[in-house]
């Protein structure tokens, strides 16, 4: 349609103006529906400019970036591939060479020169002992973000734009330039929100047509606020890192797939791990996800007084940044440096021990709700009263977070630590164990959660040559599992072994018996799915972290009271749901376990003390 200036139209009996079969029932409709047809024109050419723009970035520009990306870490990865041949060479310890050792420490060293994604690619590859050697998880468990802080002013401009343009001043009422952590997606700063932004916050939000779901997820919708003069950790991702790892991610897939044509290498299955890794990383490049799994968490522990996650301020939040209640606290990367100097309270030792394993089995169990990233710098401590039957807290926040500003003025001086921790235990307070860092999360669908929960029975019962018929027959790929019944003896003769020393010690180490077996599950080339192996890695890192604290932990006795609470919960959908019926067999075997444990152990005691044949 070609419109023609106003003034030349003439008007109809009606008093509206006429065009081309068109009525328009004014001057300022006209005007509209010019202006409607000039925007269409324009958008048309612009769009023919766009389509050009997009060919000439997807099928010049990016394939340019990515082979100059490609170039750069052929260079970054060179000095592997040189020293390789050294890994043949040198002593032998513990069944690794000098050489090997020497080869790792390279490797982990090319992997932080080349970025983000690489970095994240070597610890996940840290958590995969199922694949690679221990020695290896070992040296790529070290692996720390070199990531280079972004500047202040990207940071104070994703903030501005995320509060609709409010200036960054009228923002926040206190901002530390300086963040307090720097990885390899995010860096973390130290804030607190203005009392106008907390009472206006719809205002400055951008406005949005319509509220919707991502990835199946629930609107960012939050009541949650945070007080007036309260402190708050802002996570703000780096800029332009998911182009970045979108272009590594198709280097890596590449590479996989080259790998996985050479023969005796289809077992590791290489592409379908770089699109689990990729999965991973697109999930820690949404912070929205992080908050939700937060809010989760919550929800989950909210009878609980003694285990806590930072809350989530979703409606301060989007893509991009996360606003989440600071923890002030103590990490457990301290607690246990004093507990491996002696320096730590066994009563604090045992109670601390405890909430950090209840709290983790309730995930794996209870709610099959894991946080995937349970290592000792993401677990703070701090302390807080509860009543004398421990049904609620007396102190308030202002006296808990006095508390641990208190216990970090000292925490450098491992005596003076000690002495305030145990003025503490004496006065009454307990250790609160905060979780911080739940971008990743597991969730055993059910085909796994029964595998697991097979295995754990398995376990339970000492039968050793089942639990490895278990992990072939419910592996990825059990055609690639190679010697078959060997691999089942193995599995028999190790658990035997735990079952020999099990009355004597009073305690299995269930992450033990897991690790060797995943050291065994390599060499079988027997595949696992990836979550599966997240749990058994979770449980080696809880477990390694409450053996620590309390030497005499037996994660199968511990995981007692949960389990009855499980039963007495749904006793009767216990016989109508296969999951909660296998697990019920386990809470059984190990209820049968624990009497016959703890009746050799009074025997024992009364042998040791003539108690069954008195002299009179």
């Amino acid at each position: 349609m070609q419109l023609e200036p106003a003034a030349d139209l003439k008007p109809n009996p009606k008093g509206d103006t006429y065009e081309n079969g068109l009525f328009l029932s004014s001057q300022q409709e006209l005007e509209d529906e010019i202006e409607s047809y000039r925007k269409d024109r324009l958008s048309r050419r612009l769009g023919f400019i766009y389509k050009i723009s997009f060919a000439f970035h997807d099928y010049v520009w990016e394939p340019l970036v990515t082979i100059g990306r490609f170039v750069e870490l052929t260079i970054i990865f060179l000095p592997i591939v040189i020293t390789l041949p050294i890994s043949w060479f040198g002593k032998k310890k513990n069944n690794t060479r000098s050489g090997s050792i020497f080869w790792y420490k390279v490797l982990r060293f090319s992997l932080e020169t080349a970025g983000a994604s690489f970095i994240k690619l070597g610890q996940w590859a840290a958590s995969r002992t199922d694949i690679f050697p221990q020695e290896l998880c070992d040296e790529l468990g070290n692996l720390h973000s070199n990531a280079k802080k972004h500047p202040i002013r990207y940071t104070k401009r994703i903030l501005s734009q995320s509060f609709g343009g409010l200036p960054f001043d009228e923002i926040f009422e206190e901002f530390n330039e300086e963040p307090v952590g720097v990885g390899a997606i995010a860096q973390v700063y130290l804030a607190t929100l203005s009392k106008k932004l907390i009472e206006n916050i719809d205002e400055f939000q951008p406005v949005k047509k319509k509220k919707r779901s991502f990835l199946g997820l629930p609107s960012l919708a939050s009541n949650d606020s945070p007080s007036p003069n309260q402190k708050v950790a802002i996570k703000v991702i780096h800029p332009n890192v998911a182009t970045k790892i979108k272009r590594d991610l198709k280097i890596m897939n590449f590479f996989a797939s080259a790998i996985d044509i050479i023969p005796t290498m289809e077992w590791l299955s290489l592409p379908d791990e770089v699109q689990n890794f990729d999965t991973l990383m697109n999930l820690q490049l949404d912070l929205r996800i992080e908050g939700l799994n937060l809010n989760k968490f919550q929800e989950n522990y909210k009878d609980d007084l003694f285990v806590n996650f930072p809350t989530p301020y979703l409606k301060f939040s989007n893509r991009s940044i996360l606003v989440e209640e600071y923890i002030n606290g103590l990490s457990m990367s301290k607690m246990l440096e004093l507990k491996n100097s002696k320096q730590l309270n066994d009563d604090v030792s045992k109670q601390l021990s405890d909430k950090v394993i209840d709290s983790f089995l309730q995930m794996l169990i209870l709610n099959n709700f894991i946080h995937s990233d349970l290592h000792a710098g993401n677990i703070f401590i701090r302390f807080v009263k509860p009543n004398e039957l421990q049904t609620e807290i007396i102190s308030n926040d202002s006296e808990r977070d006095e508390i641990s500003r208190n216990l970090k003025k000292v925490q450098k001086d491992n005596s003076q630590l000690s002495k305030e921790l145990n003025k503490l235990h004496a006065d009454g307070y307990h250790p609160e164990v905060c979780y911080i860092d739940a971008g990743l999360v597991t969730e055993l669908n059910e085909k796994n959660r029964v595998n697991f929960i097979a295995l754990f029975n398995s376990l339970a019962e000492f039968d050793g040559y089942k639990a490895g018929e278990l992990m072939i027959e419910r592996s990825k790929t059990p055609e690639t599992a190679i010697d078959q019944e060997i691999f089942a003896l193995k599995v028999e003769r190790l658990v035997d072994k735990i079952k020999q020393r099990t009355f004597t010690l009073g305690t299995v180490s269930i992450g033990d018996l897991l690790e060797k077996m995943l050291t065994m599950v390599r060499s079988h080339h027997v595949r696992m799915e990836g979550d599966f192996v997240s749990v058994v890695v979770a449980i080696l890192l809880l477990e390694g972290i409450g053996r620590q604290l309390d030497p005499s932990l037996d994660l199968f006795a511990s995981s007692l009271p949960i389990l009855r609470q499980l039963g007495f919960q749904d006793g009767g959908g216990l016989i109508n749901d296969g999951d909660k019926l296998a697990m019920f067999k386990v809470w059984l075997t190990l209820e049968v376990r624990q009497f016959i444990n703890l009746s050799v152990q009074d025997i024992y005691k009364l042998v040791k003390s003539d108690g069954l044949c008195p002299n009179y």
